[in-house]
């Protein structure tokens, strides 16, 4: 592993704040991310399956240029020439976008992969061993975004993040008021759609965010296994 991708997937922790065209279109989508950086986001995840590609290059090269400025991790969502386009600090797939060895070769070795392994260890367990970064869990609480994702549980967390090396990240109806049951559970981060930009104003997206990053100990993410 290169000590760029050593580096990036130590600062796997925190908030990790995940865009959505119909929360964040157009013009709200710099400042909706920036109120959530300004709150200690600590991943910001560009995810827009709708505009056009160079729309999304250029929107993608905005918030890589503000998530850095920042000090945060930020990836793209499916799309590895874009996020090697753009050199953002990584990707996050799902299990139909062409799989991590692709990803791979198009990121080359110092960038992260993530991967969507929903509630299965299985398929926790393939991503591990194809060389994911992190690995994505959930949809653990009702999920406004994906209402009809397949629900995970607490117990399938707790034994990711003691089988996997790789760090987990939960994801699916998380709150400031659940999310603590994840981060207890091992998860070092928690994703957040719409309970972070679903608010109507920047300052709420940033207390939303601040309230989300209280949650995790100071200590986060400094023992996360290479």
């Amino acid at each position: 592993m290169s000590l760029h991708r050593r580096h990036r997937r130590h600062r796997l922790h925190g908030l990790y704040a995940i865009t959505d065209p119909a929360l964040t279109p157009d013009e709200r989508l710099l400042p909706a991310a920036e109120a959530a950086l300004r709150g200690g986001a600590r991943l910001l995840q560009y995810r827009d399956k709708t505009a056009s590609p160079a729309q999304r290059e250029y929107r993608a090269t905005q918030l890589r240029a503000l998530c850095h400025q920042y000090s945060a991790l930020f990836i793209v969502n499916d799309d590895p020439a874009l996020a090697a386009r753009v050199d953002a600090d990584g990707v996050h797939i799902g299990q139909s976008d062409g799989g991590i060895e692709a990803a791979r070769e198009q990121l080359g070795g110092s960038r992260i992969i993530g991967v969507t392994c929903h509630g299965d260890l299985a398929l926790a367990g393939q991503a591990a061993e194809a060389g994911a970064d992190y690995l994505a869990m959930g949809r653990f609480f009702t999920s406004q975004t994906k209402p009809q994702a397949p629900p995970a549980s607490l117990a399938v967390l707790r034994q990711a993040c003691q089988q996997f090396h790789q760090p987990v990240v939960a994801i699916g109806g998380v709150n400031p008021d659940n999310a603590p049951q994840l981060i207890d559970a091992g998860a070092v981060s928690v994703a957040v759609i719409h309970a972070l930009f679903g608010h109507a104003d920047t300052a709420s997206i940033e207390a939303a965010a601040r309230r989300f990053s209280a949650c995790f100990p100071a200590t986060a993410g400094q023992a996360i296994p290479e």
